[in-house]
């Protein structure tokens, strides 16, 4: 997914989050940030062609905010993702569960042949 490529990068990661608080200026970003205005520039083109960030003009201003639908595709594919492990886990968990129950009945019985040895 193009989507993960943009956020592969740190300061893309940074930008989503500072965006999430809200709409910021192109200048608000880049004060945020120990790097030239277009280096800033270059990660928020790459954020706008994963889909993840929009722009709008303001006079001179351009100003960033999430775009939901980019994160909208994420949220998908996390859906797909959580449905295959989530039947393996509850697969996994109902083993782990027969084999502690064996295991207790085990140790049970070796208790109870302790026991008898004893007497």
């Amino acid at each position: 997914m193009h989507e993960f490529a943009a956020l592969a990068d740190p300061t893309r990661r940074r930008i989503v989050e500072l965006l999430a608080a809200g709409e910021r200026s192109a200048g608000e970003l880049v004060d945020e940030f120990d790097m030239t205005g277009p280096a800033v520039s270059q990660h928020l083109k790459t954020l706008r062609d994963a889909g993840l960030v929009r722009v709008r003009v303001d006079a001179q201003r351009r100003i960033y905010a999430i775009d939901r639908a980019g994160f909208d595709n994420i949220d998908g594919w996390l859906q797909g993702v959580r449905k295959f492990w989530t039947s393996r886990l509850d697969a996994l968990e109902g083993e782990l569960r027969k084999a502690a129950s064996a295991d207790a009945a085990r140790k049970q019985r070796k208790r109870k042949q302790t026991r008898r040895v004893r007497r």
